[in-house]
């Protein structure tokens, strides 16, 4: 197995070799491997949203290193270069979402190298990669997090224009705090991935997926909630052991939720999510439960020594099912309001 690790460790040097040659943007950009020097229960694949970079899973990913596991973040096909990108040079997005399908394949075959089990993640369209890959490939898969994948936009008339407009579009937000990616991009590079968020919901009604959390936020309006929350149904149909949790509009907690750099001021809270599903064996019944025995006051140490949650773990999400942030009558765990 040693001789396996090192293989894959200069398979990685390689990857941040190909990367100073062909030119960064910024080092935020740059592939963020945490490796250990052994083999480990889990390994984590993280695939970081459209435009940007592996620095949106820097926190999450060292929290997840810290508690002994290997961490994958690659730099995802045509993102994170150095040029002068605008209207009449876009950046090198693909066209062809073949590209993307076959770059997580690849990673996931890596990944399988460090660690008996596999976790994956994504934000945005990358979300919507990794939820592919949770049902193109359960069996190699532990579970999935999907922090507000991009299955479709909040607005219909966006998906309308992306589907036939064939312009450069430039983020509305494009110098906000945090944003190290491109400013901008031809609508052709994401309506391919609008179109996978289609045959994602399509192939969620009859196939088993590995077990997924599903992150979203009300004060999200980038995306379609009520997309992601018809995908979960579906999802749990198939698969028991899947989770919900969407954030009260007063968190404001917006699409680009995983860092405090970028829109979310309750990092930590991602953080507890993902360690509570990862390191837990519950059903979404059996969340369920729990979330109604914390809302009835029931102490910490109960739930923590029944449910087998590390003592903050447990504090941490049963403050996320009171009333103070924003989860009155269990909404927040809802996928149908």
């Amino acid at each position: 197995m040693k001789t396996g690790i090192q293989k894959t460790a200069e398979i990685l040097e390689q990857v941040h070799q190909l990367e100073s040659t062909l030119g960064l943007k910024n080092e935020a950009c740059r592939s963020k491997f945490l490796i250990h020097p052994d083999f480990r229960s889990k390994v984590f694949l993280f695939l970081h949203g459209f435009t940007a970079g592996p620095y949106q899973f820097e926190p999450l990913g060292k929290a997840f290193f810290n508690m002994g596991y290997n961490v994958l973040t690659p730099l995802q096909p045509g993102h994170g270069r150095s040029g002068d990108w605008r209207h009449q040079n876009p950046p090198p997005l693909p066209t062809d979402i073949k590209i993307y399908q076959e770059f997580v394949i690849k990673w996931l075959q890596i990944a399988k190298t460090l660690g008996q089990e596999v976790v994956i993640g994504g934000l945005s369209t990358g979300g919507t990669l990794a939820a592919w890959l949770a049902l193109e490939h359960p069996e190699q898969i532990d579970c999935t997090l999907l922090f507000t994948p991009y299955l479709g936009s909040r607005y219909s008339l966006f998906d309308l224009l992306i589907k036939i407009l064939p312009i450069y579009f430039e983020w509305f937000n494009k110098d906000a705090p945090g944003n190290f990616g491109y400013k901008g991009f031809r609508l052709k590079a994401l309506r391919i991935f609008l179109e996978l968020g289609y045959q994602v919901l399509e192939k969620a009604q009859g196939c088993v997926s590995a077990p997924i959390l599903m992150v979203c936020s009300e004060a999200d309006h980038a995306v379609s909630r009520s997309k992601q929350q018809d995908f979960f149904r579906r999802v749990l149909k198939q698969q028991p052991k899947s989770w919900y949790y969407c954030f009260d509009d007063s968190l404001q907690i917006e699409h680009r939720m995983m860092t405090k750099l970028e829109d979310n001021d309750y990092e930590e809270l991602i953080i507890t999510l993902a360690k509570a599903f990862v390191e837990s064996d519950l059903t979404w019944v059996e969340f369920e439960q729990m979330a109604k025995r914390i809302t009835q006051g029931q102490a910490h140490d109960q739930i923590m020594r029944e449910l087998n949650f590390d003592r903050q773990v447990s504090q941490q999400l049963s403050a996320m099912m009171t009333q103070a942030f924003g989860c009155e009558h269990l909404k927040c765990i809802n996928p149908n309001s």
